[in-house]
């Protein structure tokens, strides 16, 4: 296990320079054949910007709300506490890697909620009346700031790094292992669209008690979480535990809305970092069925067809 330790500390080493530098990869356009929803005539999507959010519609998640755009989605920045009202006037929320202000500069336990009890409530009444959350919680220490938020829809988000102790990263879950499951989302055996491979870069494990949730993507034996007491600090004392078994990314119904829970980030964006400029997220060379794998996410939480 010591060993084991090492080995993923080297790596998460030198994932944390290039996490520090990432920016949002402004060259890359992916190719939507068909849109789902002619020019601005789409669902609403709001993507929160008001709880000391590590990607926003104009920083770090740029790509992805450009990709909703002009996959016709309206796409517009939600700068104000959760509330009912506030929450009615858009379809779809999108919450990606939220945090409470002590942790906006301090990354070390403890890593209290981002969201408080009334905003915990407003969108949980908000989706159960039908509307649509996307949320997003990456490694260490943002699962800790969504945890209180997740919970009310019966999922346990994993304060920790999901690694994979085989070193087989980026992260690659697919058909042919069932790591990536059968799903509207991913498409039917028999469908020529299907997604066949969905790639991450390292997040968190989550598990789930809901017996709606229909889980997408899910860790093989090779995995481990490391839950460190500061993000990027491990050492011979830093908890590890298996993850066969647990989620990166699922659905669920709730009520009448639905809710979409994922524990990495930059699998839904464009990113370049470090000084050698690499891609990762959609514009890496092996996420070739991000793209779809996302803009199918989005028609399932809007009812596309349906």
């Amino acid at each position: 296990m010591t060993r084991i330790l090492f080995v993923i500390a080297v790596i998460l080493i030198c994932s944390s320079l290039c996490f520090a530098q990432q920016e949002a990869d402004t060259a890359f356009i992916g190719v939507i054949e068909n849109p789902t929803y002619e020019a601005g005539s789409g669902p609403v999507v709001m993507i929160d910007e008001a709880h000391h959010n590590f990607h926003t519609a104009e920083g770090r998640f740029l790509p992805f709300a450009e990709l909703l755009r002009r996959d016709g989605y309206t796409v517009r920045r939600y700068a104000a506490r959760f509330t009912l009202d506030s929450l009615k006037t858009g379809d779809i929320l999108v919450i990606s890697n939220a945090l409470n202000e002590r942790n906006v500069e301090d990354w070390s336990l403890p890593t209290p909620s981002a969201f408080d009890a009334e905003e915990i409530e407003a969108v949980r009444q908000w989706v159960e009346g039908g509307g649509a959350l996307f949320l997003i919680a990456d490694h260490m220490p943002f699962p800790g700031a969504a945890q209180d938020l997740a919970g009310a829809f019966g999922v346990m988000l994993n304060n920790g790094f999901a690694l994979d102790t085989l070193k087989r990263s980026p992260d690659f879950f697919r058909r042919s292992d069932g790591t990536l499951r059968e799903h509207t989302i991913t498409g039917f055996a028999d469908d020529p669209h299907r997604i066949d491979s969905v790639v991450t870069f390292t997040g968190q494990a989550f598990q789930v008690d809901n017996k709606a949730f229909e889980p997408l993507l899910i860790f093989d034996s090779g995995y481990v979480s490391l839950m460190p007491v500061e993000a990027w600090e491990f050492d011979s004392t830093t908890t590890i535990a298996p993850i066969e078994g647990w989620f990166q990314g699922g659905v669920l119904e709730f009520g009448k809305g639905r809710v979409a829970v994922f524990g990495e980030a930059a699998e839904f964006t464009a990113q370049i970092a470090g000084e050698e400029r690499m891609k990762f997220g959609m514009n890496s060379p092996y996420a070739g069925q991000n793209l779809p794998f996302l803009l199918n996410i989005f028609r399932w939480l809007s009812r596309h067809g349906q």
